[in-house]
């Protein structure tokens, strides 16, 4: 079963207690379905641990089926630099059928994020690299799909639902 070959670390976007004994690692692509069916599935997991769990998320874009999928990430990352990483990533799943750059502008509006600000991420592109790391990351570690979990650093293989990763994740406790 591969491991997870890059280590959680303070640049990682991180949901919950830092030191907490479990972490579930998700690689994800804002567009893809898959993913946004186990958003909800992640969130009661979270709710399940709390101060237990730490959730990371990594950006792992499937340019080729989800075209949207690469600017949601970057507007995430843009979200990020206001601390707003986690509200933005929430609505985007929330909307992930409908993704498209006007979306995408009007949620960081109703953020309240510096839209003005967007056309530069547009142009320059400047959280590329973020993505792209994640990207070389999940692929090191072996993820080929969306959505691709690890828990405490091992590959997650069953199915997002609620009840089978609670348990895998309290057998996963080292």
């Amino acid at each position: 079963m591969p491991n997870l070959k890059i280590p959680v670390t303070t640049a990682d976007h991180i949901r919950g207690n830092f030191d907490a004994p479990y972490t579930l690692v998700k690689y994800g692509d804002f567009e893809c379905s898959y993913c946004a069916l186990a958003h909800p599935v992640v969130q009661q997991v979270q709710a399940y641990f709390g101060d237990r769990l730490r959730f990371v998320y990594r950006n792992f874009p499937l340019r080729e089926a989800h075209p949207h999928a690469e600017i949601a990430a970057e507007i995430a990352e843009f979200a990020a630099q206001f601390d707003k990483f986690w509200e933005m990533h929430d609505l985007i799943y929330q909307n992930n059928s409908n993704l498209s750059k006007e979306l995408l502008i009007e949620l960081a509006r109703k953020l309240g994020l510096p839209v003005g600000e967007l056309k530069d991420v547009f142009a320059i592109r400047p959280y590329q690299p973020k993505i792209r790391s994640d990207f070389q990351g999940g692929v090191i570690s072996g993820v080929n799909g969306t959505p691709t979990f690890f828990i405490n650093g091992y590959r997650y293989n069953g199915a997002p639902e609620v009840d089978e990763m609670i348990e895998a994740i309290e057998l996963a406790y080292e």
